[in-house]
Parts: C-alpha cells; structure tokens; sequence
C-alpha cells in the first residue's frame, strides 16, 4: 500500500476538491446560462428565422465554458502522480 505524507495527502485533497469544484461549478454556469441562451434563441427564431445561425454560435460559446472547466480539471487530476512522486 502507498504510505503518503500528511502535506502530501493534503496536496492530493486539494487537487481533488479543486477539479470537481472546477468542473462541477463550470457545469452549472453553463447548464444556467444554457437555459437561458436556449430560450432567448428559440424567441429569436421564432421572430425572425434569419437569426438561427447567429443564436446557435451564441449557444455554442455558452457550452464551450463547460468544456474548459472539463479540461481543467482533468489537467489537475493529472498532477497527482506528480505530487506523489516528488
């Protein structure tokens, strides 16, 4: 069994709060702000169907916070190994 030190299991728990709070609060903007694009695009469509191009950029902008915080936290997740080696 690995033996870690206490400032490493501290580092370690760190990481690990850090990427599900990156992940897990980047997915809740963009699932709000999902909603409310979606909704707004879909007037807009509905108005004026010309727009639809425009309104789904804007959605896809929105999703794209989802994708960093994903990335983010699977680049902190990846550090582990190098705090326990070092």
């Amino acid at each position: 069994m690995l033996q870690v030190g206490d400032s490493t299991g501290l580092a370690i728990l760190g990481i690990a709060i850090g990427a599900g709070l990156a992940l897990g609060l980047a997915g809740i903007g963009a699932s709000l702000g999902m909603g409310t694009a979606s909704a707004a695009a879909l007037g807009a469509i509905t108005e004026k169907p010309e727009t639809f191009g425009k309104s789904i950029l804007y959605v896809v902008f929105i999703e794209a916070v989802a994708i960093y915080g994903f990335v983010i936290a699977f680049l902190l997740v990846g550090y582990i190994p190098t705090v326990l080696a070092g």
